[in-house]
């Protein structure tokens, strides 16, 4: 039986050096081992396993992968430069003061989330509900920089105010967008009406005509209309500074989150 053992090690170890995959070698082994069983018998073969085992075990250990940690060289790298970063812009960020301004005194309620890119002031008018809708600003223009220049007008924010009856869900829809002066800071694109919530919301719906093509004279009404339910150079301002205010928050917590996700 230690004979026939020593025969079945020999071309186990030759199998374990030849094949990439240490799985053939046991299956070479067991078939040597039903061979063995047959000639020396189950108590021989007992002993002569127990005895076979500690010489297979160790090269099972050595091929057996090694556990290794997501965060590598490259992770340590990023959370390296975002801590500066970090620091960089909480010691260089300033609100503007048009935005503490504005809402001191004015009858729209602000609604801002973080992590949403989306910004709304609303107040209610008699039994109407004035909404204006716009969205962060970046504060790099692609187009200036890749001329070399530098901007010295704002780029301009889109924006929608929605005049929308609370009980029956009818409205008016301006789509706007502000514009530097110091006269009127903002244009209109478009007067939509809706009937529904449906309607309002509705990705066909009609957009309404270009505002530039209607009757002058309608015109310097719903301009009149906007002025009446709040619209005014002062809201542009807060808009405007908002816009970039809120680009520069997000990113700052983008930078915080990234940091903290590649840490852990």
């Amino acid at each position: 039986a230690q004979a026939i053992l020593a025969q079945v090690l020999a071309r186990a170890g030759a199998s374990r050096g030849a094949s990439r995959h240490h799985t053939s070698a046991f299956h070479f082994f067991s078939e040597e081992m039903f061979a063995l069983a047959r000639t020396a018998g189950r108590h021989g073969l007992v002993a002569a396993f127990h005895r076979a085992v500690p010489a297979i075990a160790p090269s099972a250990r050595a091929l057996a992968p090694k556990a290794r940690g997501f965060s590598g060289a490259a992770a340590g790298k990023i959370v390296k430069v975002m801590t500066s970063e970090i620091k960089h812009e909480e010691e260089q960020y300033e609100q503007a003061k048009e935005i503490k301004a504005f809402l001191g005194k004015s009858d729209f309620k602000l609604h801002d989330t973080m992590g949403d890119v989306n910004m709304a002031l609303q107040r209610e008018v008699g039994d109407k509900v004035v909404r204006i809708e716009w969205q962060l600003t970046s504060p790099f223009n692609p187009d200036m920089e890749a001329e070399g220049e530098e901007a010295v007008d704002q780029e301009a924010t889109d924006f929608c105010v929605t005049v929308e009856n609370k009980s029956k869900g009818s409205g008016v829809a301006f789509y706007c967008s502000t514009q530097t002066g110091e006269d009127h800071r903002y244009v209109i694109g478009n007067v939509k009406a809706f009937s529904s919530a449906e309607e309002k919301d509705g990705v066909s719906s009609y957009n309404g005509p270009e505002f530039e093509d209607i009757d002058d004279k309608l015109q310097e009404a719903l301009d009149e209309y906007l002025a009446e339910i709040g619209m005014n150079n002062e809201v542009c301002d807060f808009i405007d500074a908002s816009a970039l205010d809120k680009e520069q928050r997000e990113y700052l917590r983008w930078l915080k989150i990234t940091k903290d996700f590649l840490s852990s």
